[in-house]
């Protein structure tokens, strides 16, 4: 069976590490034969794409970046973006596309109609629309998820929200979507250590209470909003510290609001990095918050879980599909930071709640997050597909 993945840009981040992942995966499997298309990787984020060329060969012809294939919507390389997919994709002749994002998973779902391809796939990583947005932007991504959805065969959701969500929306089936949660290499995370030596390197000690994020420093992820809850507990946890990791766009306006809230050296910024390294700083975390407003389901928490660390989320999306509260952390209603400082603080005061809660979650993402499982879930469903159109499996 051949396969064509595409996918709008190979930034450091959970839709694209786990696109990777499942390319590794499948690769595995004797009938898959696997291409990549992305666009060029923009922005502040970091990249992936040495990753990819890992996996496929430097400068193989089934790895493809399409300089036009970009986020932000741009009619002309739009327009360009689609005949080169569809250009691509005809001379591939994949038997299946499985898109991912936004903008990749709508060009890339119409060029592939266009060239004939017997399966479509789409993987929801995160929502196109919703009330993160302006009311016009809204209409506008809803209309397009339900013109692409015309020609989807498929939709992978990586939690149940998103399948709620979209079925809300009037695009596509319930017997369309299948939830597959993204799995990634567990191995790191569970056999994390609280590094002593890199507590140091970044300017921590053991007395201090460290509350982690792990997430691009980007809007509507949550960093001001856990400032804000940060700045009420210091009073009472006065040893606590705050460790972002991650870097963005909006970095230097998060360090100002640091400067703003007096907190200069009580929050510490990593700046990129590497994927391989994230458990090492998990390790080091006594619990992890993700304030995120949008999105489908984090990899920290599951990653969080993984090392036994509570989670507290606010309750965007599938946030409660793993953050189950008072058994794996505490979900908070988006936006208040006073009752994200309250579970906070509560955490800080019991070490005991936090084994228990660090010790159930762990044993949850064990059973449910593997790459593996991912990936297995993932290959069924293509074969299940691809006997319905009458292709050879």
């Amino acid at each position: 069976m051949r396969v064509t993945h595409i996918i709008t840009r190979l930034v450091i981040g959970g839709a694209q590490e786990n696109t990777l992942a499942t390319i590794r995966g499948l690769r595995a499997k004797p009938d898959i034969k696997l291409k990549l298309i992305s666009g060029p990787t923009l922005g502040p984020e970091g990249s992936l794409e040495n990753e990819a060329g890992k996996i496929f060969g430097r400068s193989s012809p089934d790895f493809t970046i399409i300089p036009e294939l970009v986020r932000p919507v741009h009619p002309l390389n739009d327009f360009l973006a689609l005949l080169q997919l569809k250009k691509l994709l005809g001379e591939q002749k994949p038997d299946l596309v499985h898109t991912h994002s936004g903008k990749a998973g709508i060009l890339g779902r119409l060029a592939a109609k266009r060239a004939g391809v017997p399966v479509i796939i789409h993987h929801i990583h995160g929502p196109s629309f919703g009330n993160f947005q302006g009311a016009s932007a809204n209409l506008i991504f809803t209309a397009a998820e339900r013109y692409a959805a015309r020609a989807t065969d498929h939709f992978f959701c990586s939690a149940d929200a998103m399948t709620k969500r979209y079925l809300a929306a009037g695009i596509g089936q319930p017997e369309q979507f299948t939830r597959i949660f993204s799995g990634f290499d567990l191995e790191p995370f569970l056999n994390t250590i609280n590094d002593r030596s890199l507590r140091q390197q970044t300017g921590l000690n053991e007395t201090h209470f460290v509350i982690g994020k792990i997430a691009r420093i980007f809007k509507l992820k949550g960093h001001a909003d856990l400032l804000a809850a940060f700045s009420k507990i210091l009073p009472q946890i006065p040893h606590a510290r705050l460790l972002f990791v991650g870097d963005g766009a909006l970095r230097g306006e998060i360090e100002q609001r640091v400067r703003a809230l007096g907190l200069t050296g009580k929050v510490i910024f990593t700046g990129l990095v590497p994927p391989g390294e994230v458990a090492r700083y998990i390790g080091i975390m006594d619990c992890v918050a993700h304030l995120s407003h949008r999105e489908a389901l984090s990899r920290a928490l599951p990653q969080a879980l993984a090392a036994g660390k509570p989670v507290v989320a606010y309750d965007f999306d599938g946030a409660n599909e793993i953050c189950v509260e008072n058994e794996t952390g505490f979900v908070v209603r988006t936006g208040d930071t006073a009752a994200t400082a309250q579970r906070l603080t509560q955490l800080a005061r019991d070490r005991e709640l936090r084994e228990k809660l660090g010790a159930s979650g762990r044993a949850f993402v064990r059973q449910q997050f593997s790459v593996e499982k991912m990936v297995d879930d993932q290959y069924a469903v293509y074969r299940k597909l691809a006997a319905k159109r009458g292709l050879h499996v």
